[in-house]
């Protein structure tokens, strides 16, 4: 029998196994054409676990798992950064689907949205998904995910960013992904550091933008100008250290990215939705992370 229960420290590991094997499943069987997920390094793994303990202890309400016995077969992760909530995670063994377990993590992960002024889901393609979240109020806004190989001859020179600090850019960060989405990463910051991450940053006169790279790819990104975030967007292409790029979350309202992948000769396939109950932030020029929004 299925039951519900509070995220523990002991089910990380076996929630995170779960959850990756359930959505990449999900990548490939919704999302066809899209690169479909390699197996992971131990250090990719190591990141996808400390994510989960991270929002264990920053967010333990919205922290929730489904077990059948002894075994983890779901798991829901949210967050609340003062007035904005973010689902960071929901899967379902594959075994079990469409039987009712996402929508009571969902259900149990949502307690923690009263109050805030908006709430925010990034979901897969899976149209199960897609169905619950809308039930519960979730807009959809359809998105695109770029994919391709990169020609390098394409890159524009001269793009002007530096290397970031984590310490010393946090206040620039902040202010931008505030203006962005009306809440900051708070203690995200410490562990997107945490997992590697790396933080190029940019300015031009008022404006200013940071980019985040996770393994290569863009973990988020996010600046006061269209301009400027095309910028920090071909750096991020520029850095790539895989021959074959993939952009997600690429929904009408970052047209200026959808430019980006198009003179990039990147191709557009449909991908994965923002799904909001309100803003409280233009969240554009913006791409987020699936993790912390």
């Amino acid at each position: 029998m299925t039951e519900l229960r509070p995220l523990r420290a002991d089910d990380v590991e076996a929630a995170d196994a779960m959850a990756f094997a359930s959505l990449r499943e999900a990548v490939a069987v919704y999302q066809p054409g899209a690169p479909r997920w390699p197996d992971r390094s131990e250090e990719r793994t190591a990141q996808a676990r400390l994510r989960i303990a991270h929002l264990r202890e920053t967010d333990p309400d919205g922290a929730w798992v489904a077990v059948d016995g002894e075994q983890v077969v779901g798991l829901a992760l949210s967050l609340r950064r003062g007035p904005m909530w973010f689902l960071s995670l929901l899967a379902v063994d594959t075994a079990l689907q469409s039987r009712g377990v996402g929508k009571s993590l969902l259900e149990a992960a949502l307690r923690t949205s009263e109050g805030a002024g908006a709430a925010w889901i990034l979901a897969t393609t899976d149209p199960k998904a897609l169905r619950r979240y809308a039930v519960a109020g979730f807009a959809p806004h359809p998105g695109y995910t770029a994919v391709g190989p990169l020609d390098r001859s394409l890159l524009p020179a001269g793009l002007a960013v530096r290397d970031g600090d984590w310490s010393q850019d946090a206040e620039l960060v902040e202010d931008v992904v505030t203006a962005l989405r009306g809440a900051p990463y708070g203690p995200d910051l410490d562990a997107m550091r945490a997992t590697g991450q790396q933080l190029v940053t940019a300015s031009d006169g008022a404006d200013r933008g940071f980019l985040v790279l996770r393994a290569g790819t863009v973990g988020s990104l996010g600046a006061t100008s269209p301009a400027l975030a095309q910028r920090l967007l071909w750096e991020a292409l520029a850095r790539a250290d895989k021959p074959d790029i993939t952009i997600d979350w690429l929904t009408a309202d970052q047209q200026w990215a959808i430019d980006v992948a198009l003179a990039a000769r990147l191709s557009l396939l449909s991908g994965p939705s923002s799904c909001r109950r309100s803003a409280l932030g233009p969240l554009t020029p913006y791409l987020p992370g699936g993790a912390y929004g």
